[in-house]
């Protein structure tokens, strides 16, 4: 006699009691869509849907992998941003829902029409997709060191058929000398030997992308020094970073004589991001 049937409500009940993660129902039901192509919706009005046995062994499978503490847009390949699904491989940092409070901060800037837009370490290309689908006239760029980075972000571009050019530099290094209105990025800013390293999604995630000195501070000193002769009078940089460095990144800008600086909250009400005028 055959195994019966599996519902979707049994095998989201059991991948629940399996997952260890912050969201294990919402993990569950992703994981589930991935493999019935089904919408989230329709495990809620039909619970009682069977899955096929082929279906039911996919979904177990994928339910080990996230139990084992892979990242959920690593097994999707994919996470959605701003209005945008992107591509997602282990050669950049996941796009969070915080750093889309580094796109509204930027929308709200007074800037050009035509605005010259630079995101440094793109990584998926997720900053500045999101600003290229709000600003169709920016003209935006964006770099990234890792050359998988660097193709990931272009194919990325490509989904989504916006016109983003992407180069491989580190920093500024490979970029033609000119100035923008705007420099924004999502730079390293954990301290080696942060406790976090070792927990959550962050584990999965390259350490190049996450850790910057001692103190966490090292690539946002750079960008703020450097990025002085990149801006244009009167233009803006804005750099996310660590809930508890809001203090030492605002003395950094004042320091290099930006004006204007503020930083702002993320969605958890942290400090997230800060951003400041130059000239």
């Amino acid at each position: 006699m055959s195994e019966p049937l599996l519902t979707c409500e049994q095998a989201l009940t059991g991948a629940c009691a399996r997952l260890a993660s912050d969201s294990p129902r919402l993990d569950a039901e992703l994981l589930l869509a991935q493999v019935t192509g089904w919408s989230r919706t329709r495990f809620r009005a039909f619970p009682e849907a069977a899955l096929t046995h082929a279906q039911a062994e996919q979904f177990h499978h994928l339910v080990g992998r996230r139990a084992a503490g892979e990242p959920i847009a690593h097994i999707l390949g994919r996470q959605d941003f701003w209005t945008l699904t992107l591509e997602v491989t282990p050669d950049t940092l996941i796009p969070r829902p915080d750093t889309e409070c580094l796109v509204e901060a930027a929308l709200a800037l007074p800037l050009p029409e035509h605005a010259r837009v630079i995101d440094l370490g793109t990584g998926t290309g997720a900053i500045a997709l999101a600003l290229l689908s709000e600003r169709p006239y920016w003209q935006v760029l964006a770099t990234d060191l890792v050359p998988d980075a660097v193709a990931l972000a272009r194919r990325n571009a490509e989904r989504c058929g916006l016109p983003l050019t992407v180069i491989r530099s580190h920093w500024f290094d490979q970029v033609t000398q000119q100035q923008f209105d705007l420099i924004i990025s999502n730079p390293p800013y954990i301290e080696a030997g942060d406790h976090h390293l070792s927990e959550g999604d962050v584990r999965h995630e390259p350490g190049t992308a996450l850790v910057s000195g001692p103190d966490g501070l090292d690539a946002i000193r750079h960008l703020v020094n450097e990025s002085q002769r990149w801006l244009t009078p009167g233009g803006w940089l804005v750099l996310e970073h660590g809930y508890n460095q809001g203090e030492a990144v605002r003395s950094l800008f004042r320091s290099a004589g930006y004006s204007a600086i503020e930083t702002r909250k993320d969605y958890g009400g942290n400090d997230r991001l800060t951003l400041g005028r130059w000239g």
